[in-house]
């Protein structure tokens, strides 16, 4: 049976989750295992239930209890319900953009790379990627385009920040990710190493003179193919270039010379799905 709890204190500290705490703070870098995140919107939220995330609180306006709240309170358990009708709840920093829930959960701990990428096919690589929005758009392309896991470095912006998560609608909870570049396998290096080890090629996207076109029929006869793209602005480090066993282009017009990272990945996670 549902918790439910009317909020009358905006000071409360079980609040601060949902209006107080920053995104590092919520990712608790010292204490990982304590670490959570905010998940907004009930397919959002649905999605990470059904990911095995463990929820802590919700926060929901009132009128949504009943309605399309229901279903997911009830898959919540006990825990608590905080709630309060619209107006009230937009003193909360953010409420006003949520659909009218949102969920604090723990932050799951994190497969190793060999675990995700054994049976992949087509994997994605971010580089320093640190705009979370394009991070959460990568993720929603990589869902719908048939990319098996999403590898990121340390530097790039975490998958389950509530920017991240709200654009990729949840879609973070659906693609097996983790880190690649860690202490025990310093990217590019090493990870460039284990990658080959898996049986992947490595197509790097980006500009340069020995770049073949995206639809260059050597990429589409590789059985495992991991693309790798770089942070905005500056692209890809000339290292990770030199590494990798493809340097790939789209071809432009128009005077165009380049697309968004998150843009050039759903045009690439077309063209060099699977097939």
């Amino acid at each position: 049976m549902a918790n439910i709890i009317e909020i009358t204190d905006f000071e409360a500290p079980e609040l601060d989750v949902y209006a107080r705490l920053t995104e590092n703070q919520l990712l608790n870098r010292a204490e990982p295992q304590k670490g959570i995140f905010i998940a907004e919107s009930p397919k959002v939220i649905e999605r990470a239930l059904d990911a095995g995330c463990v929820p802590i609180s919700i926060l929901v306006e009132k009128k949504h209890i009943e309605g399309q709240a229901h279903e997911v309170i009830a898959r919540c358990g006990d825990i608590p319900v905080y709630t309060a009708a619209f107006e009230v709840l937009t003193k909360l920093t953010g409420f006003q953009l949520t659909r009218g829930m949102l969920c604090a959960m723990y932050r799951p701990s994190l497969p190793r790379v060999i675990e995700i990428c054994s049976n992949a096919h087509r994997i994605a690589i971010l580089e320093n990627i640190v705009n979370p929005t394009n991070v959460g758009a990568i993720f929603r392309s990589a869902a719908a385009l048939g990319i098996d896991a999403v590898l990121l470095t340390p530097a790039s912006s975490n998958p389950l920040y509530r920017r991240a998560i709200r654009v990729s609608m949840g879609t973070v909870f659906q693609i097996p990710w983790t880190y690649i570049g860690q202490e025990d396998c310093q990217w590019p290096e090493q990870g460039m190493q284990l990658l080959q080890e898996l049986g992947f090629k490595t197509a790097a996207m980006a500009l340069n003179d020995n770049s073949i076109t995206i639809d260059d029929a050597r990429l589409m006869s590789e059985e495992k193919l991991a693309i790798v793209l770089g942070t905005e602005g500056d692209g890809l480090a000339n290292d990770t270039i030199a590494k990798c066993d493809y340097t790939v282009r789209i071809p432009m017009s128009g005077g165009v010379d380049s697309l968004n990272v998150a843009a050039a990945s759903a045009v690439a996670f077309w063209q060099l799905r699977a097939r």
